[in-house]
């Protein structure tokens, strides 16, 4: 169904207040960049962003839906692990886990429910099953969904996806 997708790098929720915080305060009139870039808890994933050169994409005209992990989801990687996938010679091994975080159009909640996969702008799929409840995209359980942008949609996940090796 869906032909491309591309999942944007994820940033863990510092509070369960934060994350209902970002609907609330968030109109379609804002892109995926800015609502990122206002609500505080994604300052990892606008850094990968900035440092992947990915900014102008994310703030194109899309669609796009972003699965974005919060600073906390960051934060459960090995020591280390951001620094060195922010260096200059690591670009590319940021982009493609950053484009493994975003599908090519607009894929509300309820639609995500109904799919098995979905095939991410990296090129490769990420599982999608539902789980005594919750909807979990690979390893990381989807803990805010629809935050609208004039450009597409954001997911808040708790977990940063990582692509399978080719």
């Amino acid at each position: 169904m869906l032909k491309t997708v591309l999942i944007s790098a994820s940033i863990l929720v510092g509070s369960l207040v934060s994350v209902n915080a970002y609907a609330g305060h968030h109109g379609e009139k804002e892109d995926i960049v800015d609502i990122a870039v206002a609500n505080g808890s994604f300052n990892t994933l606008v850094t990968a962003v900035k440092a992947a050169g990915l900014v102008d994409t994310l703030k194109g005209s899309g669609p796009f839906t972003v699965l974005a992990p919060t600073d906390e989801a960051f934060s459960k990687l090995p020591a280390g692990t951001v620094e060195t996938l922010l260096k200059p010679e690591n670009k590319q091994k940021l982009i493609d886990i950053l484009t493994y975080h975003v599908i090519s159009e607009k894929v509300m909640a309820g639609d995500v429910v109904k799919l098995n996969d979905a095939t991410t702008l990296e090129g490769q799929k990420v599982k999608i099953t539902v789980d005594n409840g919750n909807v979990m995209i690979n390893n990381a359980k989807v803990i805010k969904t629809d935050v609208k942008a004039s450009n597409g949609v954001i997911h808040v996940i708790d977990n940063v996806l990582i692509p399978p090796s080719n």
